[in-house]
């Protein structure tokens, strides 16, 4: 007897968005098949993963390209076409087999997905189901909290691979509008939305209900930043005609609170940083940090450029003097080299103006979790930065740190203007450290982009490193386990 073949809806990317019956049959399933760029990382299996059995098969459909550039003699859509054959032969193995199927599809099947292709491929030729889910469209509004139409008005959804000029006629053409398919197209969006006239209504909403969501004013959004799973979305014209007038601040001063958001998404946010957050009248802070709060229409958002920490201060204060309350966000513990301490030396000129600091989880602590746990003794924490202190006391910390043999944090190991200074910290520890020192390079833990690397100090690459890295140099006693954990244990020989 054939088997069944199933393609499932998993929503937008939050694994409590997947429907119920999506939930059973990814649960039921004998075969579990999802696609992957090359990188094989698959976000439709990430999030199946708390409904996924152990002794499941799974079958990775791993895209040939992710471009249009290729030397297969049918061009980029003969690669795709032979491509989804292959995945389609595969499958029906299994079906043949009487297997039960489940293929894993982000946002809706049907709704711009790979599984559709399958769907054309075997659906005639095996039973065949498929289980809507809620699509990144509905997603993006939900988490804006903006009607996408009313009454008798039109949505238009558009790929953002169209041409410029269809795409700003049919933007003109329409009341609202979802634009898919950013990532390298977003700069023509962006383009077709200025000459559609639309532009300042348009909002940018990335990996929506997931732990990195983003939101922001599209005008505002760097295009060297967007991934394709991002989108642009003109909201119902009459969402603004209803726009509430937003409340006064209270007579008398306000106050303000530092938080910490922590390294990443909503996961990593302390209950007591989502109510200071949730109490705000104001939201202050670095651009993407502001970005990473969910938008509140009765909040004002003032986001600023991350080299203007007084002036970003001084305004928080001055906006708690005129009643407001106001949180200042940084990313991990804002008082591990982010706003506390700017805020409390600007304090000194506003002592009506009450100041609370409210931890986070910092990037040390973040990246020490995922490699086991380096940090598990005396250890110190240093930025290798140089902007705000000469690299002269940096180089005496790290010589201090290092004969002492204590494990570092380092912070800030690289940016684009600051290329040579890991090397040179790297060369001071390795004057007082073996070169087979176990170094942990953790790069956007929390993030989309997470990545941890487990080398040592003498193979340490800085040409690896960026400013979004964090890395733990171990001490004498740092070990690494058969399993690739790392861990300082807590007795000192």
């Amino acid at each position: 007897m054939k088997g069944r073949l199933y393609g499932v809806g998993l929503g937008p990317g939050d694994p409590e968005l997947v429907t119920v019956r999506t939930a059973r049959l990814i649960g039921e399933a004998d075969v579990i098949a999802y696609h992957a760029a090359r990188h094989g990382r698959s976000i439709a299996r990430s999030i199946a993963v708390p409904y996924m059995r152990a002794d499941q098969v799974e079958e990775l459909l791993l895209y040939p390209l992710t471009t249009e550039s290729t030397d297969h003699p049918g061009g980029y859509q003969g690669a795709l076409d032979d491509f989804y054959a292959d995945c389609a032969r595969r499958l029906a193995a299994h079906l043949d087999a009487g297997r039960t199927v489940v293929v894993l599809a982000e946002g809706d099947p049907l709704f711009y997905g790979s599984y559709m292709h399958l769907h054309k491929r075997l659906a005639h030729r095996y039973p065949t189901e498929v289980v809507p889910g809620v699509t990144s469209v509905s997603a993006a509004s939900a988490v804006l909290g903006r009607p996408l139409v009313e009454r008798e008005e039109v949505l238009t959804v558009l790929p953002g691979t169209l041409p410029a000029d269809v795409l700003a006629e049919r933007l003109r053409g329409t009341d609202s509008a979802a634009v898919l398919k950013l990532g390298r197209t977003f700069g023509k969006v962006r383009d077709a939305l200025a000459e559609a006239g639309r532009l300042d209504d348009a909002w940018y909403v990335e990996r929506a209900t997931m732990g990195s969501e983003r939101v922001a004013p599209l005008k505002d959004v760097d295009p060297s930043g967007v991934p394709y799973f991002s989108l642009a979305l003109l909201a119902s014209p009459a969402e603004r005609t209803f726009a509430p007038e937003p409340a006064a601040p209270p007579a008398g001063p306000g106050e303000v609170t530092v938080v910490g958001l922590g390294p990443a998404g909503r996961p990593w946010l302390t209950p007591e940083a989502q109510d200071a957050l949730a109490a705000a009248t104001d939201i202050v802070g670095y651009g993407p940090y502001v970005d990473r709060v969910p938008p509140n229409p009765r909040q004002r958002r003032h986001r600023t450029d991350n080299r203007v920490e007084a002036e970003r201060a001084r305004h928080a204060l001055e906006l708690a003097r005129d009643g407001a309350r106001v949180a200042v966000v940084s990313s991990g513990d804002p008082g591990v080299f982010a706003m506390a301490s700017a805020v409390m030396e600007e304090a000194a000129g506003f002592p009506d103006v009450p100041v609370r600091i409210v931890p986070g989880l910092t990037a040390a602590q973040a990246v020490a979790g995922r490699a086991g746990a380096p940090l598990g003794h005396d250890y110190c924490v240093l930025s290798l930065s140089d902007l705000l202190k000469p690299w002269e006391v940096v180089a005496r910390r790290i010589t201090a740190a290092a004969a002492a043999d204590l494990v570092l944090a380092i912070y800030n190991p690289a940016s684009r203007s600051r290329t040579w200074q890991l090397a040179a910290a790297r060369d001071l520890l390795l004057e007082h450290r073996d070169a087979a020192t176990p170094v942990v390079i953790g790069r956007d833990v929390g993030g989309p982009e997470e990545s941890v690397t487990v080398t040592t100090l003498g193979d340490l690459d800085p040409g690896q490193v960026d400013m979004r890295c964090l890395l733990i140099i171990g001490s004498s006693t740092t070990r690494v386990t058969d399993r690739g954990l790392v861990y300082t244990p807590r007795r000192y020989p």
